[in-house]
């Protein structure tokens, strides 16, 4: 699969680069963060949400939203499902890693989603991106054998559990957590747990 850089004209559609934030002890902080062999996600870090960038992350992007800082670690090579949020999500790259990206707008009218139409996007360690609401992603990738650390910026209470039962039909059926509408690829082992949808291969970058 080809893997794009972030500063090709491609990844202008899914997000931008952020050139004015101060993220050096954010990626100290992250350093004694745990990178097991899998994937580990924390919605909120109060460590991280304690250094100054959070404010600014809060004020500039966020137009002063309350946001929750956290963190996506570990192994990982597959697509495995696509996600998407009504509002723009930040990663910082505390190493190297890949992101595979798509369009909402390409999801069908019975939610399905063609994994040919996904693009990879080397994210260099030590940049900031926000992505947008509209862009459909899920777990980050290795760019080597060494794991990555990713810091994940999103409004206050994203991704936690739900707290009513929802419909089981139209988007609405999407819904696996707060602000979060996922499909998932039939190998991907979230039969159960989420939307079946993903129409194609598991994409890999390996």
């Amino acid at each position: 699969m080809q893997i794009y850089q972030i500063t090709d004209s491609k990844f202008r559609k899914y997000g931008r680069i952020l050139k004015n934030v101060t993220t050096d002890a954010l990626l100290q902080a992250m350093e004694h963060t745990p990178l097991p062999e899998d994937v580990i996600y924390i919605p909120s870090d109060p460590a991280l949400e304690a250094l100054p960038v959070c404010q600014q992350f809060q004020n500039e992007v966020y137009g002063e939203l309350p946001i929750q800082i956290g963190y996506c670690n570990g192994n990982n090579y597959l697509l495995n499902a696509v996600e998407y949020h009504r509002s723009s999500e930040i990663n910082v790259a505390q190493k190297d890693l890949i992101l595979l990206l798509g369009c909402q707008q390409d999801i069908t009218e019975d939610f399905t989603y063609d994994t040919s139409k996904i693009e990879a996007f080397l994210l260099p360690a030590k940049t900031a991106v926000e992505i947008y609401a509209t862009t459909l992603h899920y777990a980050p990738c290795n760019a080597d054998k060494d794991g990555f650390r990713c810091v994940v910026v999103l409004p206050k209470d994203t991704n936690l559990e739900l707290n009513t039962s929802h419909k089981t039909e139209g988007e609405d059926k999407l819904l696996t957590a707060k602000n979060k509408w996922l499909i998932a690829h039939k190998d991907s082992g979230l039969e159960g747990q989420a939307f079946i949808g993903l129409i194609g291969e598991n994409i890999s970058v390996k």
